[in-house]
């Protein structure tokens, strides 16, 4: 689970690819305003990089950065919204929107909060730190992640997954500045966002069987929506 939820089961993550995609071209297209260039242009580099990692076509890249760019004479306009609440069994969730239709998004939401609680501004943000979240993994050998989120300016860090992945965890304004350094430290950064992480995260263990499903299957709806651009719940690793 961690800050970020994500799908746990391969079916899950398989049946995603298609909406890992929209979500990566909305991504390709907003940072593509500052320019059509990666090489120019760090922000669109790293999701270009993330977009290439999970194989998405060529076209389809290719496609969203030059609609960003304005370059197809397309409008191309989201709005970043926020929605809070609790997913059942008390779990606090941040969803993330970048949406052209807000009303749409809003209608959404309540729908889907209908098996949790849909809370005000405010009413779950405080029991989360707001923070730049970078996925690194080290490309030379021995690279030590603690050594290096200190030398390259990171408030902590998560170990290595099973695959190879360390997070390090920034203040949101130093995002960039770490990002740029954590090369010159052993790692390749894999994705770099603003993202929001549990204070009092629930251990999943505290959860029967059957309300943990009952959490993911929840958090599976909200992830499957077209405007939600990620979900962050309160529960523990």
């Amino acid at each position: 689970m961690g800050a970020q939820w994500k799908a746990k089961h391969k079916d899950l993550a398989a049946n995603a690819k298609g909406r890992l995609f929209g979500k990566l071209a909305k991504d390709i297209m907003i940072a593509a305003r500052h320019g059509a260039d990666p090489a120019a242009n760090s922000r669109l580099r790293l999701v270009v990089e993330q977009a290439r990692k999970v194989s998405m076509p060529k076209e389809t890249l290719d496609r969203a950065i030059k609609k960003g760019a304005g370059l197809t004479g397309e409008t191309v306009h989201f709005e970043h919204v926020i929605y809070e609440g609790f997913a059942p069994h008390r779990v606090p969730v941040m969803v993330e929107c970048l949406t052209d239709n807000v009303n749409r998004a809003a209608s959404d939401m309540r729908v889907l909060f209908r098996k949790g609680q849909l809370g005000t501004s405010g009413s779950v943000s405080w029991d989360f730190d707001h923070l730049g979240i970078i996925e690194a993994e080290a490309s030379t050998k021995g690279a030590d992640p603690e050594l290096a989120a200190i030398e390259a300016g990171a408030q902590d860090f998560h170990p290595a997954d099973e695959d190879g992945v360390v997070v390090f965890l920034t203040d949101p304004t130093d995002l960039d500045l770490v990002s740029r350094a954590l090369p010159a430290h052993g790692f390749t950064v894999l994705s770099a966002k603003l993202g929001y992480k549990p204070k009092n995260p629930i251990d999943p263990s505290s959860l029967s069987a059957e309300h943990l499903e009952e959490v993911e299957a929840f958090l599976a709806a909200l992830d499957a929506n077209e405007d939600v651009q990620n979900v962050f719940a309160g529960l523990g690793g």
